[in-house]
């Protein structure tokens, strides 16, 4: 009786569990519509925010182990979502889901900034970024000061004392967390951290936060928890001994699983090496072409730098419509308006603002940037997936490549023809971008130091204008040592749209139809803020570049 009752209950444990696996199973395997992925990416992006501890995200390595079985699972979900029968927008959809769930991953396997990066630590952001997200590796603790508008309305002051009083403890625990041994992120990521001392110490005197006493008192304590966190990470840096690059396997895994570009370490390092030649010997045959015609002036004065501004501005916009690159929104010159940048004296400008002050035009092209924000705020794609910023930087090949590119489409597409030497600062943009992301692969592989990148960088943007003033310098080197890819994704990216365009226009040839850049823009930006590769497939049908990627 006693053998039977004991079959009765082993049998009764195996049906039970059949049926746990059976209904986790059922979640997914029967999944056929696209709102069900849209379920699971807010069930996903709920997960990926971490809990709290002492009102502070919880990036200990205990917290991170016990969550893992969560995420695995998730992952498994998702991985065993039935697609079939779905559009290639939705496909897309499910790459961009399982793109940001290899990128969880890979940050809790390898780059770990919550260890490794004490510039993950930074809190205040004074300005939004002109991608959809901030650049690099960022906490989840972040204050967006520019969200918030002034004088503050009692929710709003009630929610930025919250986020204030929150950094003693933060600190507090990233004292814990912050075991890691990559010498240069730490040591640069001191600066990070000491510059936000410097803004805390701003705000405390602006108006509107001197008519606050509790506000004032919370920017002390966060002004006294900064500056001795500064202090730990300095007494620390001298036993950090370690690299801080992830390597050419990582990185080439990253690339591809992460921010979907189907390239290796190897085939970027070829890439930029190529764009460096190219812009260079471009650029020297634009000078010898240009030779006869007077060299460009600079605006060394207010009044000629605001004359020379308006110019540009109305240039540009002028062209984008009347030329039919693209649908030129009524939000589009108000978006670039608001980052024109105002004089600044020769002595103090750094490579953009150098070339800026001589013609505005190649920034502003770049500045394309600002119109997809627009676009983001004022337009949101119909798709959950895809309304907000994707997560881990995902956007740059997207974002960072398009703006790129579009300062040499626009080129080759006569913007400059009134006045070709400007297409000589475009070019040394362009040597500059793949100078200093190929000095960001050699410091990946641990075969360069970052100053050593920094040279590369530095030596090889023509006519020295990235060697006066350093701080652009330090932060690009560091950002791109942060956060893998992106100091690439200007080159590369724009590789991957001229990809796409290529492909687009062959199957316009193909079939008796005239390229329009107007078409082809347009849709790349009702496509939205999501890796290029996936562009490619949606805009096109071929799909070569994703299943590269997913061999």
């Amino acid at each position: 009786m006693k053998v039977i009752t004991r079959c009765i209950l082993v049998l009764a444990c195996i049906v039970l569990s059949c049926k746990q696996n059976v209904d986790e199973s059922d979640t997914t395997l029967v999944t056929k519509a696209h709102s069900d992925l849209e379920s699971f990416f807010k069930t996903w992006r709920t997960f990926e925010n971490p809990p709290l501890i002492d009102g502070v995200p919880d990036y200990t390595e205990a917290t991170f182990n016990n969550r893992l079985p969560k995420f695995k699972t998730l992952q498994s979900q998702l991985m065993a979502m039935d697609t079939t029968g779905w559009s290639i927008p939705e496909r897309v959809d499910w790459h961009i889901v399982w793109a940001e769930m290899n990128g969880y991953d890979f940050n809790h396997r390898i780059l770990k900034p919550w260890q490794r990066d004490p510039a993950y630590y930074k809190v205040l952001w004074m300005d939004r970024s002109d991608v959809p997200a901030h650049e690099g590796p960022t906490n989840h603790a972040i204050i967006e000061l520019w969200q918030y508008k002034f004088p503050l309305d009692q929710p709003s002051k009630e929610k930025l004392l919250k986020a204030l009083h929150a950094i003693p403890n933060f600190y507090k625990q990233a004292q814990q967390n912050l075991t890691g041994n990559a010498r240069e992120l730490w040591i640069a990521g001191i600066r990070d951290i000491r510059n936000q001392t410097n803004n805390l110490k701003t705000i405390r005197n602006w108006e509107s936060f001197t008519e606050h006493a509790d506000l004032v008192t919370a920017i002390d304590a966060a002004i006294a928890a900064t500056n001795t966190f500064v202090q730990w990470l300095q007494t620390q840096s001298d036993s950090k001994t370690g690299p801080s690059g992830i390597g050419k396997d990582n990185y080439t895994w990253y690339l591809q699983n992460v921010h979907l570009v189907p390239l290796t370490w190897e085939d970027e390092v070829l890439l930029l090496k190529r764009e460096l030649a190219r812009a260079w010997s471009s650029l020297k045959l634009e000078e010898h072409r240009n030779r006869h015609l007077p060299e460009l002036p600079e605006a060394n004065t207010v009044a000629d730098h605001d004359a020379m501004v308006e110019r540009s501005v109305k240039s540009l916009m002028h062209f984008l419509e009347n030329d039919s690159i693209v649908s030129v929104k009524d939000y589009f010159e108000p978006a670039l308006r608001e980052h024109l940048g105002g004089f600044v004296p020769k002595e103090n400008r750094n490579f953009f603002l150098i070339g800026k002050h001589i013609d505005a035009r190649p920034l502003y092209s770049h500045f394309y940037h600002w119109f997809e924000l627009a676009r983001m705020d004022l337009e949101p794609h119909q798709s959950e997936i895809r309304k907000g910023p994707l997560l881990y930087n995902i956007f740059d090949s997207r974002n960072e490549g398009t703006a790129t590119a579009v300062e040499e489409l626009v080129m080759n597409a006569g913007l400059y023809d009134d006045d070709p030497r400007v297409r000589e600062i475009v070019y040394i943009m362009i040597a500059q971008r793949a100078a200093r992301g190929l000095g960001s692969l050699y410091a990946h592989a641990n075969e360069m130091t970052m100053e050593e990148a920094g040279s590369i960088h530095s030596e090889y943007t023509p006519r020295g204008w990235m060697k006066t003033e350093k701080e652009l310098l330090i932060f690009e080197q560091h950002l791109y040592l942060r956060q893998p890819g992106y100091g690439t994704s200007y080159i590369t990216g724009k590789y991957l749209l001229e990809a796409a365009m290529m492909d687009y226009g062959w199957l316009k040839e193909k079939n008796g139809e005239t390229f329009k850049p107007m078409d082809f823009f347009d849709k790349l930006n009702a496509i939205g803020n999501i890796p290029i590769s996936l562009g490619h497939w949606e805009l096109t049908g071929i799909d070569a570049q994703v299943k590269q990627i997913k061999q």
